[in-house]
């Protein structure tokens, strides 16, 4: 049985080719996807019992905050008082200067308390894990290491226990190495630092930091947030408000516990990306299948007169049943073997393809979930085209298919039906793949003619630099350095402007503060809307293409004399004051104790979380200040430089500018060091991802569809030989008879076009959030696509009927 099937097969080598490659394509495509959903949604987190694992955010309504992290005071009070959390931690990311090992380097860190490790039941392979001891202030300070820093920088040497490394100026010692596998959520730091906090001197607020806690046996999410949102009042009590704010306005917050899955808040909303990839690709499988099942019709057909006979010699329905479904699955399982290879390298596709901020990247693999995955849907694919062919051609109508004669047998309506059926399918599926593409083109045209609030980002360089107390204690000494780093980079050739600033756009670094205007009226205990924060120097709008609408920069006047002065955003100025020449002049301060600043001009509008979100309301204050929040002389150590110029991103220009750099001090590392191209590329690679991975389906269902209609009408016309002989014989002239192939292709994809616009305008509304200032029902979209797939319709049936032009009427004739 196995070798007749095997030689039934390569007798129809190009049958058997075509099928197998079409279904390769919808399995490989399928397999491909559910790998990198199995990977990034379906596992679990890679820590024991990871179910346990949340991320203990919170919630702030009362100032329009709906992710506000976490903050020393609530880890005391939950480390102290909560009845359903195991561990509780602490943690943020961060970057420290690495000096003593070779050149200056910055490195990639997670500042820690001791229960994070505890938390995740992690431990260091070498050496111990951060004890009480390490994260209590006035500790001697420690670190340990990631493994592929420990081999990279000390070559695995394994008595690096007890060693130093200095970070920021300040040596630390070397406790402990972390497992090869270790990955914090989605980061990769080289180093592990312990925070050191003192709950004498902690205050409310500070809201800089994430959390990290395993729930108890037994607590579910609900509970815990119930647990937490008892402890808060009580925390709000316990420690005393920051200068110029009281207890009052932080109950006014409302501040709550947003508790939810550590896993929820890795993937973030990928998920609706990858689910809405998932259903395009099952949708290219099925229109395979319908290419395979018309390819199998026409081959059963061929097949039907000996199937009649075998019948009537005694062969069962059942007998006849079997043959069909062995050849079918056997032509499932090769489309499924040859999918897997196409899947291995459409995954390596898709792996270079993904923005660099998909989570669990670096775990996407072919495992056995997927393996299970190709073979259970090649094994239905054969089991429903094996089915479909015994209904059809194994019913008992044994004299008719006799008496029929093979070639000449006539073809039945239902037949006729059934492939007509197929081809509006694949019609109908292909135009809801290509308009959901076509949605995406529109919706990344759209966002590429968004203003970000700067120009030509591709020739903007930045990079931050850390000056640390260590280094340089004096604040005005600070400043004064930063500025000699300007200088020097501003005098190398290319370099038409440069600048500096906390924050570089699109980033993720946020800075939020409430802004009190002297004009307004605040209650004693109200808290004003959170704003933007950035510091940044004279030079910045010019350097960044920020247009200045009305008023002046800063000029470093205004530095070194602490002038009190800010510029805001347009937005801010017209909603306090509804006209930004109104702000000029106008005061603001950052508490209702601090000192009031003078509004001395009004900048465009930026788009700080990305071109797709609002332009936040900002407020850009001078580097260096008499006093922030009340306090000191304030300055920011940690600064970003940027630079204009054409040489941007080169590997010679970078080089430059770190000498520039060390000229003035040899142990300040470059970090960061990147292009606001890149950023800008980077805040649209979900969508870019989106509009790559459907345009490739969309593509590939078109082919598949034109593929199918130009296997169809070949096969018609071949079949319809001594017809068109008459036909001709008669006097029908080329077009005439062309036009009769073509006619039946343009009323099916009428059709298939008409049920696939019902479709579309259903499904498409799943990936609505995809979409940006684009219709999920855009009237040119849907036109434009139905217009495409007509005229590809058309074309790839009128090719095939040009050979009908071509058959001889005295040779159709002849026909038997």
């Amino acid at each position: 049985m196995k070798s007749h099937l095997i030689r039934r097969l390569t007798h129809q080598s190009t049958f058997t080719a075509l099928a197998v490659i079409t279904l390769a394509i919808g399995i490989g495509a399928n397999t491909a996807i559910f790998a990198v959903v199995d990977s990034v949604l379906l596992r679990p987190l890679p820590f024991p019992h990871s179910e346990e694992l949340i991320d203990a955010d919170h919630t702030a309504p009362g100032v329009s905050l709906e992710k506000a992290g976490s903050a020393p005071f609530l880890y005391f009070a939950y480390r102290e008082g909560s009845r359903t959390l195991e561990h509780v931690g602490l943690w943020r990311s961060d970057t420290d200067s690495l000096t003593g090992i070779g050149e200056p380097e910055e490195v990639s860190t997670i500042d820690v308390t001791e229960d994070i490790l505890a938390a995740l039941q992690v431990q260091p392979v070498l050496g111990r894990a951060f004890s009480k001891t390490d994260t209590t202030p006035g500790s001697p300070e420690t670190v340990v290491l990631s493994y592929g820093f420990w081999q990279s920088k000390f070559g695995g040497d394994r008595q690096i226990i007890g060693r130093g490394v200095v970070l920021d100026g300040r040596p630390r010692e070397i406790v402990g190495v972390m497992p090869q596998d270790f990955r914090f959520l989605d980061l990769k730091p080289a180093l592990l630092v312990p925070l050191q906090l003192d709950p004498a001197k902690t205050i409310l607020g500070n809201f800089s930091y994430s959390s990290i806690a395993r729930l108890k046996p037994g607590v579910s999410l609900a509970e815990a947030n119930s647990d937490a949102a008892r402890l808060i009042p009580g925390a709000l009590n316990q420690f005393p408000p920051p200068p110029g704010y009281n207890q009052k306005m932080f109950t006014d917050a409302h501040l709550a516990p947003a508790f939810r899955p550590l896993k929820q808040t890795l993937l973030g909303d990928i998920g609706k990306i990858l689910w809405v990839l998932m259903g395009t690709v099952g949708m290219v499988l099925l229109i395979a299948c319908a290419n395979v099942t018309n390819l199998m019709f026409v081959r059963a057909q061929g097949r039907q007169h000996e199937l009649a006979i075998r019948t009537a010699l005694g062969a069962s329905r059942w007998d006849v049943t079997k043959e069909l479904l062995g050849e079918c699955l056997a032509l499932g399982i090769l489309g499924g073997v040859a999918g897997l290879a196409l899947a291995d390298g459409a995954l390596r596709l898709l792996v270079a393809l993904a923005p660099t901020n998909l989570p669990r990247i670096g775990e996407i693999s072919i495992d056995g979930a997927s393996l299970l995955f190709t073979l259970g849907i090649s094994l239905a694919a054969g089991t429903v085209f094996g089915l479909i062919l015994s209904f059809k051609y194994t019913a008992p109508e044994i004299n008719l298919s006799l008496r029929a004669g093979g070639r000449n047998m006539s073809h039945s309506r239902e037949h006729h039906r059934a492939r007509n059926a197929l081809v509006v399918m694949q019609i109908a599926l292909a135009l809801v793949l290509l308009i959901s593409s076509g949605l995406m083109i529109r919706t990344f045209q759209t966002l590429r003619h968004v203003d970000p609030g700067f120009t030509k980002p591709e020739q903007l360089q930045a990079f931050g630099i850390y000056i640390p107390p260590a280094a340089v204690k004096d604040p005005e000494a600070v400043v004064r350095m930063q500025e000699a780093i300007l200088d020097k980079v501003s005098a190398l050739p290319g370099v038409s402007s440069a600048a500096m600033t906390t924050v570089i756009p699109m980033t993720g670094n946020h800075w939020f503060d409430p802004i009190f205007a002297e004009d307004k009226v605040y209650a004693d205990t109200q808290i004003p809307p959170l704003r933007r924060f950035k510091l940044v120097s004279p030079g910045l709008l010019k350097t960044m293409g920020n247009n200045l609408i009305v008023g002046r920069d800063f000029v470093w006047s205004d530095v070194y004399d602490k002038h009190r002065v800010v510029l805001v955003s347009e937005n801010l100025a017209r909603e306090l004051w509804h006209d930004p020449r109104s702000a000029i002049g106008k005061r603001v301060r950052e508490s209702l104790t601090a000192n009031w600043r003078e509004v001395i001009g009004v900048v465009s509008d930026e788009r700080d979380d990305g071109v797709d979100q609002k332009a936040p309301t900002s407020i850009l204050l001078p580097l260096f200040m008499d006093s922030f929040e009340g306090g000191t002389p304030f300055v920011q150590r940690g600064i970003s430089f940027v630079v204009r110029s054409d040489r941007a991103g080169s590997s010679s220009f970078t080089a430059e500018v770190s000498r520039a750099v060390w000229s003035v001090n040899p142990n300040l590392p470059l970090a960061s060091v990147r292009t606001l191209g890149e950023v800008y590329n980077k805040s649209m690679a979900r969508t870019s991802f989106a509009l790559v991975m459907l345009a490739i389906a969309g593509v590939t269902a078109l082919l598949l569809g034109i593929a199918g209609i130009y296997g169809v009408v070949s096969y018609s016309v071949s079949q319809r030989t001594r017809e068109v002989g008459i036909r001709r014989a008669l006097g029908a002239r080329n077009a005439q008879v062309t036009g009769m192939f073509v006619r039946q292709i343009v009323r099916l994809a009428l059709i298939g076009i008409a049920c696939g616009l019902v479709v579309a305008i259903g499904v498409i509304r799943l990936m609505s959030s995809l979409l940006f200032d684009v219709s999920s029902t855009d009237p040119i979209t849907y036109i434009g696509v139905s217009l495409v797939l007509a005229v590809a319709a058309v074309v790839a049936a009128y090719i095939p009927a040009l050979r009908a032009n071509a058959i001889n009427p005295i040779d159709a004739l002849r026909v038997d």
